[in-house]
């Protein structure tokens, strides 16, 4: 906790290290101008209040004030917020330890769409964690015949999905007693998986994974599949079409797939036109089916290419 709390401005620091909340549990910290500090843990809503305690009443939370968050934001952008502007213009930036920081504020139009943002008066910090290990009960089912299954992680928002999926792509580059190291390509738009600062990543994903980071998900596949010959392609958050080309080159390629999407379940994905498409195609041979906010990163169910039931509650 006291290394992340360097990254953030006073009082907001000393209230947060006060607090006694244990960081492997915080998910989100948003910071919104006028209102109570908002602390994300398992799910579940607390507010930071002076001296430093936590409480689930809204109104005996330290409410943020400009101060705060224009100094927050020179801290977390090492006092360079122009170095930024790139990746702020697509709402968010990413900071030492992978963790990533959603902006919001007056967006500055032109003929190509957001040129920048201004008066940034909402922050989300979304905390990075790496838990090592988490994926040791699926991976076992994600290879079969000694080939890594096409596999689709399903999970609502806050599920965990981003975490598993980072520590399957660990396990598959370093290779274990489920099979040998693979080269790993990941498509990391949001700078998510990897933790990238400076095209650095911060978690440990492994000694055969090459990262496009920053790029949209449908381009960094195609210049990965190009440039680096995977033998798997992870990626997070399907959901445009280019994505569903993408994913049919590098199906057809002989690239294995591991990818995420938002979804409570496997039927659910059948109202979503490009899943619906790959469901038919038999293009995942793995379902597998996260719990929610309150239990993230568990497995609820795996299913295989027909939808039959392989494991319930893993």
């Amino acid at each position: 906790m006291e290394s992340f709390c360097h990254l953030l401005a006073e009082p907001l620091a000393h209230l947060l290290l006060e607090s006694g909340l244990d960081f492997e549990q915080l998910q989100e910290l948003r910071l919104r101008a006028g209102q109570p500090v908002i602390l994300v843990c398992q799910g579940h809503e607390w507010t930071l209040c002076r001296p430093g305690k936590r409480s689930r009443e809204v109104s005996d939370g330290y409410r943020v004030s400009g101060e705060d968050l224009n100094r927050t934001l020179e801290v977390l952008s090492g006092f360079s917020l122009y170095a930024y502007d790139e990746e702020i213009r697509q709402g968010f930036f990413t900071i030492p330890g992978g963790h990533r920081v959603g902006v919001a504020g007056h967006a500055v139009m032109d003929e190509k769409g957001v040129r920048c943002v201004r008066s940034i008066s909402f922050l989300n910090i979304r905390l990075s964690h790496q838990r090592k290990g988490c994926a040791d009960a699926l991976m076992p089912f994600l290879y079969q015949d000694g080939e890594v299954c096409h596999t689709l992680i399903i999970s609502p928002p806050g599920g965990g999905k981003t975490t598993l999926l980072r520590d399957i792509i660990r396990q598959i580059s370093d290779g274990g007693s489920f099979g040998m190291g693979r080269t790993v390509g990941v498509a990391d738009e949001r700078s998510e998986i990897a933790g990238a600062y400076l095209g650095v990543p911060q978690n440990d994903i492994g000694m055969r994974t090459d990262v496009m980071d920053g790029c949209a998900k449908a381009e960094g596949m195609m210049m990965l599949l190009r440039s680096m010959s995977p033998e798997v392609i992870a990626v997070d958050e399907l959901g445009s079409s280019r994505d569903g080309e993408a994913l049919e080159n590098v199906f057809y390629s002989g690239c294995r797939l591991i990818a995420t999407v938002h979804g409570s379940s496997v039927d659910e994905l059948k109202k979503k036109p490009l899943l619906k498409k790959m469901q038919k195609a038999r293009m995942f041979d793995r379902y597998v089916v996260l719990g929610g906010r309150d239990a993230p990163g568990s497995i609820r169910e795996i299913r295989g290419s027909l939808g039959e039931l392989l494991c319930a509650r893993c």
